[in-house]
């Protein structure tokens, strides 16, 4: 996945499989919003264009796009259920599995290799910190980003989960707009699969 925060307009042009003048086109009247470099170079911000693809049903094609795995741990069943349906079968989303404990989603990682694991803080044995610090310590999982969530977003859960390695944490129940943004998918509807 790529994890770039702005975008020239010929690289806007490659994800939305435009040419370079449409992109201007937009940006000069408008519709998509470019900030100005120093020597007066556009440059789109990463959320403008997830803005922009989703008012207008456009698809964004970002690099890698097919290859995101993610990894639910969550005990809470009718959450996990909830996001699996929620994630499953959405375009840039290869495979999502779940893990109902810290114990299972170690094996987990082992065998599904996710590239993002929503991970849940308070779990029965062992909770989401120590999950979160046996992935960053573990060279082969530490590059797994690790979305973190939790029905108390305490200053103090929140702090030491991202002292642990995590890259946010999300309260519950889960803003499923900035779920998307930070999985850098725009968010369209899951695709059927009959």
């Amino acid at each position: 996945m790529d994890s770039k925060d702005y975008y020239t307009p010929n690289e806007v042009a490659q994800l939305f499989m435009v040419s370079p003048v449409t992109v201007r086109q937009w940006a000069q009247k408008g519709l998509l919003t470019a900030a100005l470099t120093a020597g007066g170079h556009r440059r789109f911000l990463h959320q403008e264009l997830i803005r922009f693809a989703h008012e207008r049903g456009l698809t964004l094609n970002w690099p890698g796009q097919g290859t995101t795995k993610i990894l639910i741990v969550e005990d809470d069943e009718q959450v996990a259920g909830f996001l699996y349906e929620f994630l499953q079968g959405r375009p840039g989303i290869e495979a999502v599995d779940i893990a109902e404990s810290g114990f299972e989603a170690g094996r987990k990682v082992q065998s599904f290799n996710p590239s993002v694991v929503l991970l849940d803080l308070m779990m029965p044995g062992m909770d989401g910190f120590a999950v979160c610090q046996n992935l960053k310590a573990d060279p082969i999982t530490r590059g797994i980003r690790v979305l973190a969530m939790t029905g108390y977003p305490t200053a103090d859960n929140i702090e030491r989960i991202m002292d642990a390695g995590a890259e946010v944490c999300l309260a519950k129940p889960i803003d499923t707009v900035r779920l998307m943004e930070l999985l850098r998918i725009a968010d369209q509807p899951a695709t059927s699969h009959s």
